[in-house]
C-alpha cells in the first residue's frame, strides 16, 4: 500500500505543478481578451483540481496527525500544545491550495 500511496502523491504533485505552470501567463489583460473558451474551461478545471487536491491532502494529514496528537496527549498532557502546532501546519496545505485556486480564478475574470 505504501508504494501505491507514493505513486498517488507523486501524481498529485505533478498535476498541481502542471496546473500552476499552465496558468502562469504574462499580460493578463491581453490574455483574457484573447483567451478561447477551452482555455477558460482549462483554468477553471485547474482551480477546481488545485482546491480539491489540497483539501484532500490536508484532510488526510490532519486525520493522521490529529489522532496521533490526541494519543500522545492522553499519555502526556504536556505534548498537547506542541501537537496542535503540527495539526495547524497540516491545515496550512488547504490554505495554500485555496490561495492558488483564488489566483487561478482571478485569471479567468
Amino acid at each position: 500500500m505504501k508504494m501505491s500511496l507514493r505513486r498517488v502523491c507523486t501524481f498529485l504533485v505533478l498535476a498541481m505543478t502542471a496546473t500552476v505552470a499552465a496558468a502562469a501567463e504574462t499580460g493578463a489583460a491581453e490574455a483574457a481578451a484573447s483567451r478561447s473558451p477551452a482555455e477558460t474551461i482549462a483554468l477553471a478545471i485547474a482551480a477546481c483540481l488545485t482546491m480539491a487536491i489540497s483539501v484532500l491532502g490536508a484532510g488526510a494529514a490532519v486525520g493522521r496527525i490529529g489522532s496521533a496528537a490526541l494519543g500522545a496527549a492522553a499519555e502526556k498532557p504536556d505534548l498537547l500544545t506542541r501537537s496542535i502546532l503540527f495539526v495547524a501546519l497540516a491545515e496550512g496545505l488547504a490554505v495554500l491550495g485555496f490561495a492558488i485556486a483564488i489566483m487561478l480564478v482571478q485569471k479567468i475574470i
